[in-house]
């Protein structure tokens, strides 16, 4: 899967032993301004066996800024959430295990605000 080509989530589930259980816009993401920032996506996966799973991805600790006084965007965010109800939280560029039943959500990061309110 990448960022860029969107891969639909019928290819995915086609590819992969994974369920994709939301893929959807991440609403509030993109920051204020009088030209809001473009919000960014949020993707559920869950996984149908053990497998090693590697996210490279980027503004996970610095924001899109805004631009003529527009707010900066959403930082992204990418976490596990285990079957036994933890939560692992993971960087930008990682890799971690998944068991079967675990849950890997990906949130994009949202973009920058353009001109004061």
């Amino acid at each position: 899967m990448t960022n860029t080509l969107m891969t639909d989530p019928e290819i995915l589930e086609g590819r992969f032993p994974v369920r994709v259980e939301e893929f959807s816009i991440r609403d509030g993401s993109g920051g204020a301004g009088k030209f809001h920032g473009g919000d960014g996506i949020v993707r559920k996966m869950r996984f149908l066996t053990e497998m090693t799973a590697t996210v490279l991805s980027s503004h996970r600790k610095t924001r899109a800024f805004g631009v003529a006084g527009g707010q900066a965007g959403k930082t992204g965010e990418n976490y596990v959430k285990r079957l036994n109800g933890e939560t692992e939280q993971l960087n930008g560029n990682d890799k971690v295990e998944m068991s079967a039943g675990d849950l890997f959500v990906m949130k994009t990061p949202g973009g920058g605000g353009y001109g004061k309110y």
